[in-house]
């Protein structure tokens, strides 16, 4: 752990040297899967060798069990997930009226589970949220990111997009400085991607497991030295409604495989 931080620490301090003062847009979309090598993208694309395959398996069958005080499953209303999930995944993070919200995939599974099961709300990372929002998110792969951004969600859309420009933590350093500054150099050994979430869940090799979005843009906070939001915090949320919007387009790859 103390090497994987050093050398963040090390590319972490190429990027702001490079760093421009300006804001530069992507010349073009792309996906996490195109900086991979091809070893790891092929794995990500044969769902007989993809290792996140494991937890679609399990939402699957989570998906299909009575749980909660309405001894009801999943598929109790929504039947078959091919047909009334399809495109959920992609219109997420969304805001919520009738809640007064912003919820993300895990978030509208738990207010689910919460208000119509009478169960409780899942944890996140835990095993069940992680399984059943792979397999829900999996019915709209090779589909097109597509969230609104208006009405309810434009506020947080807009605080996504400071956070994501704001400088933070002791590299004093941004998102923007390394996925769109920097986007296409390397980070040591690794790519700098342009920092889209369209795999998530996703299995990361260095975690040997699979995690959210959150975990991943939690350990972000971590490798520029800044406080971690808990994972499912405001903050995340209204940052994973504004990668949506900039990934719009990117196809869904659920469940990605990452180095």
């Amino acid at each position: 752990m103390m090497l994987m931080a050093a050398a963040f620490l090390l590319g972490a301090a190429a990027c702001l040297a490079q760093a421009q003062q300006r804001n530069i847009a992507l010349p073009e979309l792309r996906s996490g899967s195109t900086y991979m090598s091809p070893d790891i993208k092929a794995m990500q694309d044969d769902t007989f060798a993809n290792p996140a395959m494991l937890w679609v398996e399990k939402g699957a069958k989570l998906w299909n069990a009575a749980t909660g005080a309405s001894a009801q499953a999943c598929a109790s209303c929504h039947k078959d997930a091919a047909a009334s999930m399809k495109g959920v995944a992609a219109r997420h993070p969304a805001f919520d009226n009738k809640a007064g919200k912003l919820l993300n995939l895990e978030g509208r599974i738990n207010q689910c589970r919460t208000a119509r099961q009478g169960a409780p709300a899942l944890a996140y990372e835990s095993e069940e949220l992680l399984a059943l929002t792979a397999y829900v998110a999996h019915q709209s792969r090779g589909l097109p990111l597509n969230v609104a951004i208006h009405d309810g969600a434009r506020p947080h859309f807009e605080r996504g997009q400071v956070l994501y420009q704001r400088r933070m933590g002791q590299m004093n350093l941004a998102c923007m400085h390394c996925h769109e500054w920097n986007a296409g150099k390397r980070l040591l050994a690794e790519p700098i991607s342009q920092g889209h979430g369209n795999a998530y869940p996703a299995y990361r090799l260095e975690w040997q497991a699979a995690g959210s979005l959150h975990r991943r843009l939690r350990a972000c906070y971590f490798g520029v030295r800044a406080e971690m939001p808990l994972p499912g915090a405001q903050d995340l949320l209204d940052l994973e409604l504004y990668l949506g919007w900039r990934g719009q387009a990117l196809l869904v790859e659920t469940p990605g495989v990452r180095r």
